[in-house]
């Protein structure tokens, strides 16, 4: 009986509310972003530690721009053809809840954009075997218009920098120099920013 009494004054009125209050805050946070490592792989890599993590891109390495990732049709993408170019470079995966509320915003912004020349690319992080008809069904179900493919594991690497949350967006000026980086999504700042940084970058002479 003494017990039950000290948990009741334990849960006043304003701790419960504290603690609604907490979690509510923890749910929106976990919402922002998702690690990029498949859930369903059984090699995921150990994130590294933030001292090692090597500073932040100012250019794509020639080799991410060489590389050529799988695209669900067509020929390879292949970043270094995109030169010249304003691009967006988004990575995401199917079953990241995040990147599921930001494309809608990526489609709007690739209707609004495309006709001044920006170039937009989405690169899953997924295997491309087993995540084939998955992606698929969500270029279908999103109503995608631009762009679809897989990141190879070392253009992601490369791109995320240590950094393995995703969604991720790059918005890369036509010299190849990263404008912005955006990780992790949120509706009521990611679209604006985005937006902005693309507009930074089709304001610079080429």
């Amino acid at each position: 009986m003494s017990q039950t009494k000290e948990v009741n004054k334990f849960w006043t009125p304003l701790r419960v509310a504290c603690t609604v209050i907490a979690l509510g805050l923890l749910a929106a946070f976990g919402v922002s972003s998702c690690n990029s490592n498949d859930p369903s792989s059984t090699t995921n890599a150990t994130r590294p530690a933030a001292s090692a993590r090597p500073a932040a891109l100012a250019m794509l390495p020639q080799p991410v721009l060489d590389a050529e990732n799988k695209a669900t049709s067509g020929d390879p993408i292949k970043l270094g053809n995109y030169s010249g170019k304003v691009l967006l470079v988004n990575l995401w995966a199917t079953w990241c809840g995040p990147c599921r509320m930001e494309t809608p915003e990526l489609v709007k912004l690739h209707k609004e954009f495309q006709s001044r020349g920006v170039e937009m690319i989405g690169l899953s992080t997924e295997d491309p075997e087993a995540s084939a008809q998955m992606v698929s069904d969500f270029i279908r179900e999103y109503k995608v218009d631009y762009q679809i493919g897989w990141a190879k594991r070392e253009v992601a690497q490369t791109l995320m920098q240590g950094r393995t949350s995703i969604p991720q967006s790059f918005v890369i000026a036509r010299d190849g120099r990263i404008v912005r980086r955006f990780i992790g999504f949120r509706p009521d700042l990611t679209p604006g920013q985005i937006k902005a940084a693309l507009e930074e970058a089709l304001a610079e002479k080429g």
